[in-house]
């Protein structure tokens, strides 16, 4: 991973980019493609352990990674790992979606709830509200009885998708499941720091990288690293300084992009 995360490499990455749209060709396209696993592989892991096996997670994960190769527009000047991430995590929560029945349950009731679903969607977008259980067996030319049996049936053997929307009270705005029992997800901004410091590591020299390793990871004094390399105090401090300015500097390229 860390060989595709320098700014050499994402130079290079925006290169072959170019490249593609002026020339589409598969060997390109396969290019791009290898270039960038990587980011499939880190997603899929995200997602293991929930009843998936991984090697499935990653063929869908590089599924959503074709995707957003085929979709992705240099020009917009977007690092490419920031446009995959959403739509291979996309891909991911789908096949969840689709994977959910944890108990084997009448076919009739899955496709039933699949399309009451979709009539949900479409009645929302139409009646400008959440439909009725008669609503939905109108539209549907079924009676409010299969509905709720299907409705039921969804709920006792699926797991319940965190994009469920309520209303809540006293507020017409609708908030979604995962709102609700959901926690911040810290991963993608790991990938963010992880790839600033990888950024910013290959910009400084031998002595930079030491009395950084040893100031904030060792946990080691100015004094003591300053007796290590035989020099003062005041220049372990002044070097220091140099580091931060460098990672301050990058980070605010990064963010302008």
């Amino acid at each position: 991973m860390a060989a595709y995360n320098t700014r050499e490499e994402k130079e290079k990455t925006k290169e072959l980019f170019r490249e593609y749209e002026e020339n589409p060709t598969k060997e390109l396209r396969d290019t791009l493609i290898e270039r960038n696993i990587y980011i499939a592989e880190i997603l899929a892991k995200k997602y293991v352990n929930k009843g998936i096996d991984y090697d499935d997670l990653f063929q869908v994960a590089s599924i959503g990674l074709i995707l957003a190769v085929d979709r992705y527009d240099v020009n917009k000047g977007f690092e490419f790992s920031s446009f995959a991430t959403p739509t291979i995590v996309g891909e991911i929560k789908r096949y969840f979606r689709d994977k959910g029945w944890v108990i084997r349950v009448p076919r009739r009731i899955q496709e039933m709830s699949k399309k009451i679903n979709n009539a949900r969607t479409y009645l929302s977008q139409n009646l400008q509200k959440s439909p009725t259980v008669e609503d939905i067996a109108e539209y549907l030319k079924i009676t409010e009885e299969e509905v709720l049996e299907a409705l039921e049936g969804s709920r006792v053997y699926a797991p319940q998708s965190l994009d469920t929307a309520f209303e809540t009270q006293n507020s017409e705005r609708e908030i979604n499941l995962q709102d609700l029992i959901g926690e911040e997800d810290q991963y993608f901004e790991k990938i963010e720091i992880h790839d600033l410091i990888e950024r910013t590591m290959v910009q400084l020299n031998d002595v930079e990288k030491k009395i950084l390793m040893e100031r904030y990871f060792d946990k080691r004094t100015q004094v003591s690293i300053a007796k290590e390399l035989d020099i003062s105090q005041m220049t372990v401090s002044r070097i220091e300084k140099k580091i931060i300015k460098k990672f301050r500097d990058e980070l605010e390229l990064s963010e302008e992009m």
